[in-house]
This record gives C-alpha cells, sequence and structure tokens, in this order.
C-alpha cells in the first residue's frame, strides 16, 4: 500500500475517534453515566468488528495461533482502551472536545516518542532524532496555542 495512502488513513483514523468521542460523550451526558458510554462503544466494537472481520476475511481463523498468544494480550489492551474511552468521555464535557483532543493527542505523542525511542511494547525502535524533537515541540506548542484563551 503506497505511503500515501496508509497517512491518509492514519488521518481519517483520527476523525472518527473525534467523531466517536462527540457521540459518545454525548450518550455519556444523556445516561449520566460515562462509564456506560464505554460500555455500549465497547459492544457496539465487538458487533462491527466481527462483521468486518466475517467481510474481510471469509471466516476463515487460524486456530493454531490463539495458543501463541499471552494470556493477557486478550485483555490488556481492552482494559488501556476502556480507561482512555472513559477519560475522554469524562473530560469532554468540563473542557471541550478541541482541548480535550489536543491534550489527548499531546499525551499520545510524548508517549509514543519514548516507547518508540526504546522499542516499548515490542514495536519496532525509532530513533529520537532532532528532527523528531523539533517536530513534537512544534506540535506541544500548537496543543498550548490551541488551549490558550
Amino acid at each position: 500500500m503506497k505511503t500515501e495512502l496508509i497517512y491518509l488513513l492514519a488521518f481519517l483514523g483520527g476523525i472518527f475517534l473525534a467523531i466517536q468521542a462527540g457521540f459518545n460523550t454525548q450518550l455519556g451526558n444523556i445516561l449520566k453515566q460515562p462509564i456506560l458510554a464505554v460500555i455500549s462503544t465497547s459492544i457496539a466494537s465487538v458487533v462491527f468488528g466481527v462483521a468486518l472481520f466475517v467481510i474481510l476475511n471469509k471466516g476463515n481463523i487460524q486456530l493454531q495461533n490463539f495458543s501463541q498468544v499471552p494470556w493477557y494480550l486478550w485483555f490488556i489492551g481492552g482494559l488501556f482502551s476502556m480507561i482512555g474511552i472513559f477519560l475522554y468521555f469524562y473530560t469532554i464535557p468540563k473542557i471541550g472536545i478541541s482541548k480535550m483532543i489536543a491534550l489527548g493527542l499531546c499525551g499520545q505523542l510524548i508517549f509514543s516518542l519514548i516507547a518508540g525511542k526504546y522499542g516499548w511494547l515490542n514495536l519496532p525502535k525509532e530513533p529520537l532524532t532532532a528532527k523528531r524533537l523539533a517536530g513534537a515541540l512544534a506540535m506541544i506548542f500548537g496543543i498550548i496555542l490551541i488551549n490558550s484563551k
């Protein structure tokens, strides 16, 4: 797949997550329980994920791969997802979607630079170059401007 298309898909993924956060914040506000919005999101993700899996993979499951997965990998992503989504739904009504998304991106940016430098989470190592650091600082400065009055 061409690099430009991958970049476009990543960009669209960010848009979809912001839209999802907006809709589910409304749900959490109406219910007065952001955690119920997280549960709803998780159930809907399972339903749509299964449908997409069936469509794209035509039901082809490699059962031998299941035994190679450490037990915690089945759950730990869901734990962090639930906490992250809950924090989005909890904070958006208090500070607004643009501030929450900007601060969330800042957290993602800082963590990803550190995790990439050291290869945490079994990810490929990415050197922390002066260019990358300058880009991160520019983004952080932008986030500060977005959050200022």
